[in-house]
C-alpha cells in the first residue's frame, strides 16, 4: 500500500480568530502577543496576520521591534482560552474524517484516516494511506478545508505527500504568504500535493532552512563546509541540492547524529509514523519580566504562579509527567534550559514544585546576569 500523509495547518491561527471575532480588523495589520507599551514592551510576538508580515513582523520577534516596524498595527493580548476552544472544535471536525474501520471500495468514497497526530493547537497529521490514491486524498482535503471554513469561518492550508516531512513542507509552501506558492503547483485554495516521483524536483530548489532541524547556526556550518569546496558557496544561498553534495559521513562529522537525519531529509526520506492517538506532548508556561531582574522575591513569586498553572492543567486533564524543564533567558537573549527526569511518571504538584525550584535555583547560583524570562515545561508520558 502506498503511503500518503496529509498535514493540515491553520492560517495565522490566533490572529485569524481575532479577525473573525472582530470583522473591523480585516485588511489591517494584526499582531497577537505582549503589550508593546509604545515600543517599550518586553515580550514577543505570538503570531500576526499576513498584512502585518508585509512590514517584516513575524512570530517570536521582540514586541518592541514589531512596534517599531508598524506602530499603527492592532496589538492584541493572547486569548488562549478562546484559541483552545476553537482548536477543539476544529479537531472535532477532523475526527469526523476518522473511520472506525477502513471501508471497502464498494462502500463508496472513503471518508477519513485511522491514524492522526495533533502536534499543536493549529496543526495535525493524518495518515490517509488507505485511500491508495492521491486523487482521493485531494478530494478528502478539499472536503475537510471546506467544512472547517463553513463551520468555523477559518481558512487552513493542506500539504499531502508520501511522508510527514514532505506533507509539512508542502503545507508551508502552499501558504498564501509563500513566495514559492506559484512555482510549486500549489492551488489558490491552499493545497499542495507532492507525489513520490515529484519529491526530488520539489525539494532540491528549496533553501536548506526549509528542512526541519536546520536553523541559522546549522545552516552557517553547512555553508562554511561547502565554501571550502568552492568559492561559489561563499555568498550564495545554500539550497537542498547543495546539501546533497555532502556525504552522510561528512554530515555526521560536521553535525553528529543530526547529520545522518539531515542526509535522509534532504532526499525526502522520513519513516516517522503518524501516531494513532491524540497526544499532548508537553505543557509549558513562560513569563517575561518588565525589567531584567535578580530579585529572588520577584523571580520566585512569578515562578510559583507558573508552577500552579501547570499543576492545575495536569490535574484537570488527568495527565502525568516525568521530565521537568526550566527555561531561563538572561540579558542579551542568552537562553538556557535545565531538565530533570524522574524515576517514574507522576502528577504530584509538590514534586513538580520541589524539582522545578531546584533547577531554577541552579540558574541563580551559576549565572550572575540579570534574568529576562523564566519558563517551565513538563513532558507528558
Amino acid at each position: 500500500m502506498e503511503r500518503i500523509v496529509l498535514h493540515i495547518d491553520m492560517d495565522y491561527f490566533f490572529a485569524q480568530i481575532e479577525e473573525r471575532e472582530n470583522p473591523q480588523f480585516k485588511g489591517k495589520p494584526v499582531v497577537v502577543g505582549a503589550d508593546p507599551k509604545g515600543g517599550k514592551g518586553r515580550g514577543v510576538v505570538s503570531t500576526c496576520n499576513y498584512t502585518a508580515r508585509k512590514y517584516g513582523i513575524h512570530s517570536a520577534m521582540p514586541i518592541s521591534k514589531a512596534y517599531e516596524l508598524c506602530p499603527e498595527a492592532i496589538f492584541l493580548p493572547v486569548n488562549m482560552q478562546l484559541y483552545q476552544k476553537v482548536s477543539e472544535k476544529i479537531m472535532e471536525i477532523i475526527k469526523k474524517y476518522l473511520p472506525r474501520s477502513i471501508p471497502s471500495e464498494s462502500e463508496g468514497l472513503l471518508r477519513g484516516s485511522p491514524k492522526w497526530e495533533i502536534t499543536s493547537l493549529d496543526e495535525a497529521y493524518l495518515d490517509i494511506s488507505f485511500l491508495n490514491s492521491y486523487k482521493k486524498a485531494e478530494n478528502l482535503a478539499e472536503k475537510l478545508k471546506k467544512e472547517i471554513l463553513e463551520k468555523e469561518k477559518l481558512t487552513c492550508t493542506v500539504g499531502i505527500g508520501p511522508n510527514k516531512l514532505i506533507a509539512k513542507i508542502a503545507a508551508e509552501k502552499a501558504k498564501p504568504r509563500s513566495e514559492l506558492r506559484s512555482t510549486t503547483g500549489a492551488k489558490p485554495n491552499g493545497l499542495l500535493i507532492i507525489k513520490p516521483n515529484q519529491v526530488k524536483k520539489f525539494l532540491e530548489p528549496l533553501d536548506i532552512e526549509d528542512l526541519p532541524g536546520i536553523g541559522p547556526k546549522t545552516g552557517m556550518r553547512i555553508a562554511q563546509s561547502l565554501s571550502l569546496r568552492s568559492r561559489h558557496y561563499a555568498n550564495a544561498p545554500i539550497r537542498i541540492r547543495d546539501l546533497k553534495k555532502l556525504s552522510k559521513k561528512e554530515l555526521v562529522e560536521l553535525l553528529g547524529r543530526v547529520g545522518e537525519t539531515l542526509y535522509e531529509r534532504a532526499r525526502g526520506i522520513d519513516e516517522e509514523p503518524v501516531t494513532s492517538e491524540e497526544i499532548i506532548k508537553s505543557i509549558g508556561k513562560e513569563h517575561t519580566f518588565e525589567k531584567d531582574t535578580r530579585d529572588p522575591e520577584i523571580i520566585f513569586s512569578k515562578f510559583d504562579e507558573i508552577i500552579k498553572e501547570i499543576g492545575q492543567e495536569l490535574f484537570l486533564t488527568n495527565l502525568y509527567f516525568r521530565t521537568i524543564t526550566v527555561i531561563c533567558r538572561f540579558t542579551g537573549f542568552e537562553t538556557h534550559t535545565k531538565s530533570k527526569t524522574l524515576e517514574k511518571t507522576t502528577r504530584d504538584s509538590e514534586i513538580l514544585e520541589k524539582e522545578a525550584k531546584k533547577l531554577l535555583l541552579k540558574f541563580l547560583l551559576e549565572n550572575p546576569k540579570l534574568i529576562r524570562l523564566i519558563g517551565l515545561r513538563v513532558k507528558i508520558f
